[in-house]
């Protein structure tokens, strides 16, 4: 990693991991945002910010009712999921996290950051 502390902004729906991972990175020296995206219409709400890098965040609906919300909606998870399309195309970094721990992101994040 260079001298200077690395920016990012992380996206993803609910439950993807975005608040866990942004407290990982910041242990690091990482300066990074969560961007609400999920809940907002507004397609390029995570291009306001600057950032080094954009971190896409995803979750299939199982592995977010396991991770405590067990009633989360369908129509939801797929609501923000189009909501999210065009940072998940965007984005630097994207990582399914519905079947890796949050070391595993954040060593796998933190390996693309540090080259």
């Amino acid at each position: 990693m260079s001298d200077q502390a690395e920016t990012v902004v992380i996206v993803g729906p609910c439950a993807a991991g975005k608040t866990t991972l942004r407290q990982g990175l910041e242990t690091h020296g990482i300066q990074a945002r969560v961007i609400a995206q999920e809940h907002s219409g507004i397609r390029g709400l995570w291009r306001k910010h600057q950032a080094d890098y954009v971190i896409y965040l995803d979750v299939d609906l199982p592995a977010v009712h396991e991770r405590g919300r067990p009633t989360f909606p369908a129509w939801l998870h797929n609501q923000q999921q189009q909501r999210l399309q065009e940072a998940r195309d965007a984005a630097d970094i994207y990582l399914d996290t519905t079947k890796h721990s949050i070391n595993d992101v954040l060593r796998r994040v933190l390996s693309v950051i540090s080259n």
